[in-house]
């Protein structure tokens, strides 16, 4: 009964084992493969991220290497740097530490 509706309806061309086998290995790469369109659409995702966080640690190593550059350089800046990041101080000297509280 099926294949009698099956030859009625479907056409010759589609019921050739080579087609059905061409449709069932392209659905299978289309949707069942690794390389299925769900994991590009995420693996471009990830791409695009990637990029993004890439181009922030470029520019942020750009800002290091040129206060590197002026801690190298200037003695003043050195001092400073060092009494603010690691509250080192002169002789007779106090510091003060402020928080800011929210």
């Amino acid at each position: 009964m099926i294949l009698k509706l099956a030859k009625k309806y479907i056409p010759q061309i589609i019921r050739s084992k080579y087609v059905i086998t061409f449709l069932i290995f392209y659905v299978w790469l289309f949707f069942g493969d690794q390389h299925s369109i769900w994991e590009r659409k995420e693996n471009e995702s990830n791409i695009e991220a990637l990029e993004k966080e890439k181009t922030y640690f470029l520019e942020k190593i750009e800002k290091d290497k040129k206060r590197i550059h002026e801690l190298k350089t200037d003695k003043e800046n050195l001092e400073k740097f060092a009494r603010e990041q690691y509250l080192m101080k002169k002789e007779n000297e106090d510091i003060f530490i402020f928080i800011e509280e929210d």
